[in-house]
């Protein structure tokens, strides 16, 4: 999980890669190294407050529509994974003014101030 991780992050602008805030779960015992590898600060969520990890708890249940819980995501490629991605991240979401998360994320990169 770790490499995939660190893999992955340093893919992402550097105003994206300031912190990554996780669940409480095993997934991530191997989060000093993250630090190390990546430079990223990792903050855990306290047990039973998904209040604090709200959007996860939604990105959870849109994730579910393609894979239920508990699959083996190894059996998966990488540009299922992706598609999957792309997918979630082309679907308009109520909490971005009706925005896909990629036109946000779009907005929020951009040089060029908006009004």
């Amino acid at each position: 999980m770790r490499d995939a991780i660190a893999r992955t992050i340093i893919t992402l602008p550097e105003e994206l890669r300031r912190s990554l805030t996780w669940d409480q779960g095993v997934e991530m015992a191997q989060h000093s190294r993250l630090k190390i590898d990546t430079g990223i600060q990792v903050y855990f969520c306290d047990p039973r407050s998904p209040w604090q990890r709200g959007t996860n708890e939604n990105t959870n249940g849109l994730l579910r529509q393609y894979f239920p819980k508990g699959t083996d995501l190894s059996i998966y490629s990488a540009d299922d994974i992706s598609a999957v991605a792309a997918a979630l991240n082309g679907r308009p979401r109520k909490a971005l003014g009706w925005k896909t998360p990629a036109e946000a994320l779009d907005e929020l990169l951009s040089p060029v101030k908006r009004n």
